[in-house]
């Protein structure tokens, strides 16, 4: 008999973008109490945790990741009491709490960064990446913004005649790890929101935490040497250790790699990250040979203490409903398979807001656009009632979004679709309590199985409990030819497609409308 599963191994942790999620004011923005209005949604979800996005102090040139204070609530999503208030009933009802922290970068209007700006000679100058320029009037290197709207990770600052690093936009000045005093000052602010109570953090754009210090250039470099320097493991361990001062804490990291080998490192040795958000996996092309060979690539790599994370949307991609429809008509069912793999296969599911409901990327017009990089459209308001009866804001405001609402919410809002059991809400709420209350789904073996082409398909087993989950990739119908070794029949438990009727199938008749995805009891 196996150990019961961690918190964060046993169900779903659901993102929650703050702005965009429920709106208690009336001013078009969401915030902190309009979270925890919508409690009754998540616990319905059976979600484990929610996963707030920053809710900082912060002038929002980058909607939060520009960290002004890192010890207080911008007044736009309320107050430090109404996030004690969200902690405490969401606690109430079972649901932890975990908060972005952003770490890499502070705001430019971060007291921090003013100080260090003042003056070569401020005792803060070492707080952030500051350097004189190539000598021909150009920045120190090479090295480029992950955002390419913004260009050169570099600004000239014209008082003090230096350039500092920003990885992000020049709003979002690098603060310098290699400074101990950085380090632990940094740590403290952990220290903060353990102390109030959340129950872990999601560690933002990791890799940025080490770079070459000597800031070479990447041209000719075998590696990239402005991310994932070998530091970054020790830099990480710091943050456990902090961490694990409190009890029963837990740290995601957002380790956007495309390097599997690089992420695992990240986990493999138990002393990092307890889970790591796995950008290979995200990116995958609609395939299910590619989603096959991914999944056996980290079982093959990870040891046995590295445990998965598995999501394929958030706030920064497409959403799922649109990026896998390819023109197909099919991104709906498809966004309804997606949920079935994420709470089935072995490893931690990460559903951003919206995707329970099958949202898909909202029409943002050219003159409502505001983020530099593109990442409007996914980002769009939740809809919570049809606008036919709540106005044009769908329940989420009752004043104007800050941005469009999605053009489906008519039929695609939570409370239209909580009463509809054949809505992807409806499904979602399936499917996690089935996770929740079966424990092959959660901490059991998995095996991957060859059922079909075009079909990804894999078993779960716990104590002679044996289930099976298929996925058909294929726009067609594909019907599961071969059966790899397992019984003749099963029972049907749930199927993506609605209209699929449960019940005794024999696996070798079962054909799998396009996008469908099953969960067979042998």
């Amino acid at each position: 008999m196996t150990a019961g599963p961690a918190w964060w191994q046993r169900g779903a942790i659901y993102q929650i973008y703050p702005r965009s999620f429920a709106d208690s004011d009336g001013d078009g923005v969401g915030d902190l109490p309009g979270i925890t209005g919508r409690l009754d949604h998540i616990e319905a979800l059976g979600a484990e945790a929610i996963w707030l996005s920053p809710f900082y102090r912060s002038p929002m040139a980058d909607f939060g990741y520009d960290v002004a204070d890192y010890r207080d609530v911008d007044p736009v999503f309320g107050t430090l009491a109404d996030f004690d208030a969200l902690l405490g009933a969401a606690h109430a009802r079972g649901i932890r709490v975990v908060v972005d922290w952003v770490p890499n970068h502070s705001s430019d209007q971060h007291e921090w960064f003013r100080e260090s700006r003042s003056s070569r000679d401020s005792p803060r100058r070492d707080w952030y990446v500051w350097h004189d320029g190539d000598g021909a009037g150009g920045p120190p290197n090479d090295w480029m913004s992950e955002f390419p709207a913004v260009g050169r990770a570099w600004s000239l600052d014209e008082a003090t005649g230096q350039w500092y690093l920003h990885s992000f936009m020049a709003e979002q000045p690098d603060l310098n790890w290699d400074n101990p005093e950085v380090e632990a000052a940094m740590h403290d602010t952990l220290r903060f929101w353990l102390d109030r109570g959340v129950d872990g953090f999601r560690v933002d754009a990791l890799q940025r935490l080490a770079h070459d210090p000597l800031l070479r250039s990447n041209a000719g470099a075998a590696r990239r040497r402005d991310q994932d320097w070998e530091t970054m493991h020790d830099r990480l361990r710091g943050i456990r250790r902090v961490t694990d001062e409190y009890e029963d804490r837990m740290l995601v990291g957002e380790v956007a790699i495309d390097d599997l080998h690089r992420v695992v490192t990240f986990l493999n040795d138990g002393d990092q990250l307890h889970l790591a958000h796995n950008f290979v996996f995200a990116d995958l092309p609609w395939s299910a040979e590619a989603f096959a060979l991914s999944i056996a690539d980290f079982e093959a790599l990870a040891s046995g203490v590295a445990w998965p994370a598995w999501f394929l949307g958030n706030h920064d991609m497409p959403r799922v409903a649109t990026r896998f429809d390819g023109g197909t008509g099919l991104g709906p069912a498809r966004a309804r398979a997606a949920l079935l793999l994420l709470y089935t296969l072995r490893g931690t599911p990460f559903v951003f807001q919206g995707e329970e409901l099958g949202l898909p990327d909202a029409e943002i017009p050219a003159d409502r656009v505001v983020d530099v990089d593109g990442r409007d459209p996914e980002r769009a308001p939740v809809p919570w009632r049809p606008p036919s009866a709540a106005g044009p804001g769908a329940g989420f405001t009752t004043g104007e979004p800050w941005l469009p609402i999605v053009g489906a919410a008519e039929a695609l809002n939570a409370e239209t679709q909580a009463a509809d059991p054949a809505s992807t809400l409806s499904l979602t709420r399936r499917l996690a309590a089935l996770r929740r209350a079966t424990p092959a789904l959660q901490l059991g073996a998995q095996r991957a199985l060859r059922l079909a082409e075009d079909v990804l398909a894999w078993e779960r087993s716990a104590d002679g409990d044996r289930l099976v989950a298929a996925v058909n990739f294929a726009a067609a119908p594909v019907a599961l030819a071969a059966v790899d070794g397992l019984p003749g029949r099963a029972a049907l438990v749930v199927s993506t497609d609605p209209a699929r009727a449960g019940g005794d199938v024999a696996l070798a008749d079962l054909a799998l409308g396009p996008a469908e995805g099953v969960l067979l009891r042998l």
